[in-house]
């Protein structure tokens, strides 16, 4: 079973939804074995097909919550999520689509994730539309290199801080392109403030504590700021995203060369992330944010499936009825052959041996008629009474020869003899059967019976 990994890209919030789009994506495709069949940058329409798609969620759009949820199942726990969420949210968490991790924390809580309703049923329906069907969704976040042994070993050392302090893991993911961003830089050009900090690029940041994770799009050079800003005493590990298809600039071109402003926090090493290594974390995420309505459902038919199906299906049901036509016309052979033989045998039981039961049959009730001293309907005699019978303007001088072998009458007639073309219909009426031979001119008459 081969697999597809896309990489979202998150949503634009001063886009409205009549103008979503989903521009070129990075994808990695690996077949059932795991090895890498094709990794690059499409559109959706071009994209491969496969057997499962992943969708990897920018985490941006993902909110990860953590909260106690009641023992609910099916309807009643969707109905209950948003309500659990609502005084976490600033929209109306009705319009937000909430999946519940499978995997309970520590404490009995559980983490749920939260996504904008209408921006995730355009993603999973345009996918859809463009024939990936058996999808799933994870968050980017949970997809992140785990804390190295080292940083979690300082972190449980410390036994007497008043509260354990979890590790982040952070990474950049890329600059930020959306339509705020050109619209700024675009007044910053024209307003000749082109300042360092008003041309600074912003970068797609995300976090990962443990079983929470965070998106942020931050400038690049405020980056330290914000990590220390945010992880506190906590350490930090920090990546870049390296080997991503359609060559995103690199963190440290845009970054500019850390801690040489006066004031600025400087930053974590950075580690490099390949671009493969985030896609296969993001395959073995048991997290799966198509949840409820939006749960993966590859046997479900729309229009278009049904219409490309309608020959295959129309070829499948004729080839079953030819099937079943077959099997009742041989079980009714069957009944036949078995009631023959069965008529034979009450008939002249001394038959031990049934070959051809209508044969057998047949030369019995011979015997019985030349043992009575009757004629056989397929005797010489039998056959010529019943063809001067039927000759009717045909001449009885006309005839030229009569041979009898093999129960028929071969009839040849004189040639100045023209034999009229109701012969056939007067012998039929004797219960004889007559043929002429076009080659030789013969007929040949049998017992009709």
């Amino acid at each position: 079973m081969s697999t597809l990994i896309v990489f979202l890209p998150p949503r634009d919030p001063a886009t409205s939804s009549q103008e979503w789009h989903l521009p070129e994506m990075p994808f990695l495709l690996v077949d059932k074995g795991g090895r890498t069949q094709r990794a690059g940058r499409s559109a959706l329409p071009l994209l491969p097909r496969a057997s499962l798609t992943v969708l990897v969620m920018a985490a941006r759009d993902v909110l990860m919550l953590k909260a106690a949820v009641p023992p609910l199942k099916g309807m009643r726990l969707r109905q209950a999520l948003p309500n659990i969420v609502e005084d976490q949210l600033i929209q109306d968490p009705q319009t937000c689509h909430v999946a519940l991790d499978p995997q309970p924390l520590a404490g009995g809580e559980r983490v749920l994730a939260v996504v904008d309703r209408g921006w995730f049923r355009f993603i999973v329906e345009a996918f859809g539309a463009a024939g990936h069907r058996n999808l799933r969704a994870v968050p980017v976040t949970r997809a992140l290199p785990a804390p190295s042994p080292d940083v979690s070993a300082d972190v449980s050392a410390d036994a007497a801080a008043p509260a354990p302090v979890e590790p982040i893991v952070a990474a950049v993911l890329g600059t930020v392109a959306s339509a705020a961003s050109a619209l700024f830089a675009e007044a910053s050009a024209s307003s000749g403030a082109a300042s360092v900090e008003a041309t600074d690029a912003r970068v797609e940041l995300a976090l990962s504590r443990g079983a929470h994770g965070e998106g942020l799009a931050v400038p690049a050079s405020a980056v330290g700021a914000t990590l220390a800003a945010l992880a506190g005493d906590a350490p930090v590990a920090l990546y870049e995203l390296t080997d991503m298809p359609g060559g995103e600039p690199r963190f440290a071109s845009v970054a500019g060369t850390p801690g040489t402003r006066a004031g600025r926090p400087p930053l974590p090493p950075v580690k490099p992330l390949p671009f493969e290594s985030l896609a296969r974390r993001a395959l073995e995420c048991g997290f799966d944010l198509c949840q409820f309505e939006f749960e993966a459902r590859p046997w479900r038919l729309d229009r278009a499936t049904l219409r490309r199906l309608r020959l295959p299906v129309a070829l499948a049901v004729a080839v079953i009825g030819m099937n079943v036509q077959w099997l009742m016309l041989a079980r009714q052979r069957d009944a036949l052959s078995a009631q023959i033989t069965e008529l034979l045998l009450d008939t002249f039981p001394k038959t031990t041996v049934v070959l051809d039961a209508p044969s057998q049959m047949t030369r019995q009730l011979d015997q019985l008629r030349a043992a009575a001293g009757e004629l056989s309907p397929g005797d010489f005699l039998s056959l010529a009474a019943g063809l001067a019978r039927s000759l009717g303007p045909v001449p009885v001088d006309g005839i030229a020869a009569l041979d009898y072998h093999d129960r028929r009458l071969d009839v040849t007639f004189k040639p100045e003899v023209k034999v009229d073309p109701d012969l056939s219909q007067r012998l039929a009426r004797n219960g004889l059967t007559g043929a002429i031979d076009s080659s030789t001119g013969k007929w040949t008459i049998r017992n009709g019976q």
